[in-house]
């Protein structure tokens, strides 16, 4: 078998399930290589949701890794410096793979390993970044010249979507190093059992006090400014129908200023951050996913993924990277456009109305979204290398 060295940060639970399924393939033989240290595998504080966060699902399972010594005096993603592994080459060298796949590259060690294996061993990148937050200027004309040299060390990218591609291709990738491998999330464990699912989401619904006819709007991540959480309270000002609800599922920066609007509005309600085994039945509660970003950085959107696994129809803005690949307009969702918001106004007023039309529109996504799979990352993978 082929071997490929795999470096990334920490686990999360977005691609340990795909590290155990090349594992299992027997075509591949992996060893992941976590930059953070020992670090990798406790709780970490995120800034975003403002509290420490341990995933409640297994992210260490049915694939060989280990723990790189991390010097940094910082240690975390959140900078370039807050990874430094002197022995990290020296590791993957010995272990003389045939190929190593890289995560990100703005990290001392990532940007030291890009360099130590240039034409030495073929090197594989995986990054999510797009175009969608660029402007016009001196600073993205010269970061526009170093990212060229830097993706011109690389030899194959798996993007994750059309703007990913965009990305890379600007920055001077050709299209026969350029491989689809899909942002994706474990859809059968969002989609099954679906009844049981169900029936938990129900009993919760009535503890939150909506009823069976109630149309709920749900927005579920950080609640901070890049994701944009008060569009949706503006959007629910605009229609008074007491049958239109809004449910926010995180905590954040703007949690104080959304509870006083919830005071103000009874309509509104308020869950905390919940973890990964309560996420199928949460996404259950409502008729109607809103990711309405603003940016900067939201290259993909993997709310979206969730909510059609779990089988919802879903609304994004033009500056959520994954949305242009995962909404059909009016067939499985709606894009937001902030400039003109009548298409998604009339989904909600034609829902309230008639609710099995978001439940058509949910059924659709739930059968796109199959498209992207933690296999067809592994069959990308595999082809490769």
């Amino acid at each position: 078998m082929k071997k490929l060295a795999i470096v990334t940060t920490h686990p999360i639970q977005y691609n340990a399930p795909w590290f155990k399924l090349l594992q299992e393939s027997g075509k591949v033989d992996i060893l992941v290589f976590y930059t953070w240290g020992q670090l990798a595998s406790e709780p970490k504080y995120d800034p975003g949701f403002g509290k420490a966060v341990q995933w409640d699902i297994p992210l260490l399972e049915g694939y060989p890794y280990c723990f790189v010594e991390n010097i940094s005096t910082d240690p975390g993603s959140h900078h370039r410096k807050g990874i430094i592994n002197p022995t990290l080459n020296k590791l993957i060298e010995r272990w003389q793979p045939d190929r190593v796949l890289i995560f990100g590259w703005n990290f001392v060690s990532h940007w030291n390993c890009i360099k130590y294996f240039h034409k030495k061993i073929p090197l594989l990148f995986r990054g999510d970044s797009t175009l969608l937050d660029e402007t016009n200027g001196i600073k993205t004309f010269l970061r526009r010249i170093v990212l060229k040299w830097v993706y011109s060390k690389i030899n194959i990218a798996l993007y994750a979507g059309i703007n990913n591609k965009k990305y890379f291709k600007a920055h001077g990738l050709k299209n026969n190093q350029l491989i689809f491998a899909p942002h994706a999330i474990d859809n059968h464990r969002f989609a099954e059992p679906d009844a049981l699912y169900q029936q938990q989401a129900a009993v919760l619904r009535k503890q939150l006090g909506i009823e069976p006819q109630d149309v709920v709007i749900l927005f579920i991540g950080k609640l901070e400014k890049k994701k944009n959480p008060f569009f949706v309270i503006d959007f629910l000002k605009k229609n008074s129908n007491p049958r239109l609800k809004v449910l926010f599922v995180g905590n954040g920066d703007l949690e104080p200023e959304l509870k006083i609007s919830k005071a103000t509005d009874t309509r509104i309600m308020l869950l905390d951050f919940q973890n990964q085994q309560q996420m199928p039945v949460i996404y259950r509660l409502g008729n109607i996913l809103f990711l309405p970003s603003i940016g900067p950085g939201e290259t993909w959107g993997l709310v979206l993924n969730e909510a059609m696994a779990c089988g919802k129809t879903v609304a994004a803005s033009y500056k959520v990277g994954g949305a242009v690949d995962l909404i059909e307009e009016g067939i499985n969702g709606v894009m937001i456009d902030f400039d003109d918001t009548a298409c998604i106004e009339n989904l909600i007023e034609n829902a309230l109305e008639d609710a099995t039309i978001l439940y058509n529109m949910g059924q659709v996504s739930k059968e796109k979204i199959k498209q992207y799979s933690f296999q067809q990352i592994v069959n990308a993978i595999i082809e490769v290398v």
